[in-house]
């Protein structure tokens, strides 16, 4: 049986260039998706896996992030005095546990493989996720929580799939399948942004990973590869290369790309109309908008 993943990496050094001007002054990941923000979402998730140590990979300007995560006193203290023990409530999950948390800088935009790399002595020899704040995935049962289990049972790594139309294909590293056995694929290659119609299949890899420590050592070997950066994909395709098991999961939930403006858009509609204290005003606000649109061509 693989030893338990306890670990998680959270890549969070980009500048969030395509949030300019909100991410001038707030790291995009303490963007709000609702009432709480990206990496907010990414805890809960880790936490649901059984993940027990969270691994931060930062840049200049994430003070606001380390904060977030930070005991507030004087607000706890405010909110105990007026009786808002809901607020209390809501305010514990923000919190962590002295010494659960590390944050690591990266230095150098060098690419997500250099970002994973740059937390190798807080890995050590044990299996770790990585999980990407930008990928938000809504499911009934957590993503990871999903790969953690389906990991239980294969070992190796594993990688969070999803199909993707043949033309945006480009966009994503996509898996070379070797055997489809349904949830579970195993993988032969990996192709990081295959040129358009080049690629070996329509299932992409997208923000969640669970890996042996051994891709930190196929990192360390690893060049620059596509847009000149040490690609993550690169060191798990070096797995298969050399004969270990790489998988990828097909899991159940919708993802969507906070990264881009109009996935975040997207996004919180979705998780607005998931909640019942928000859902009926903003259903029937969207209703209005789509009848005017309608009346206006």
């Amino acid at each position: 049986m693989p030893r338990k993943v306890t670990k998680a990496i959270f890549p969070v050094a980009g500048l969030g260039t395509r949030f300019l001007p909100a991410t001038k002054s707030i790291p995009k990941e303490i963007m709000t998706l609702v009432d709480r923000p990206l990496i907010q979402y990414a805890i809960d998730e880790a936490r649901a896996a059984g993940i027990k140590e969270f691994i931060f990979v930062t840049s200049r300007g994430k003070g606001a992030l380390e904060d977030y995560f930070d005991n507030a006193p004087v607000l706890e203290q405010e909110l105990r005095k007026k009786g808002k023990t809901e607020l209390l409530e809501t305010l514990k999950n923000t919190n962590m546990d002295s010494g659960a948390i590390a944050y690591i800088r990266q230095h150098k935009a060098l690419g997500l493989g250099h970002a994973v790399w740059c937390a190798r002595r807080l890995i050590a020899n044990e299996p770790f996720a990585v999980i990407l704040p930008d990928d938000v995935i809504a499911a009934e049962k957590p993503c990871l929580q999903q790969m953690v289990e389906a990991y239980e049972e294969t070992g190796g790594s594993m990688v969070a799939a999803m199909e993707v139309a043949p033309d945006k294909a480009h966009l994503y590293g996509v898996l070379d399948l070797d055997q489809d056995m349904g949830k579970i694929v195993h993988v032969k290659g990996m192709v990081e942004k295959p040129e358009p119609g080049k690629a070996p299949s329509s299932l992409a890899v997208i923000g969640r990973y669970i890996l042996s420590p051994k891709v930190l050592q196929n990192l360390n070997r690893i060049k620059s590869g596509a847009g000149g950066e040490i690609q993550l994909t690169d060191a798990i395709a070096r797995e298969i290369e050399e004969g270990r098991d790489v998988y990828g999961y097909r899991f159940d939930g919708q993802r969507f790309d906070c990264g881009s403006k109009a996935g975040f858009l997207q996004a919180t509609v979705s998780f607005a109309l998931a909640r019942p204290d928000l859902r009926d005003e903003l259903a029937q606000y969207l209703h209005t908008v789509t009848e005017h649109s309608k009346a206006a061509e």
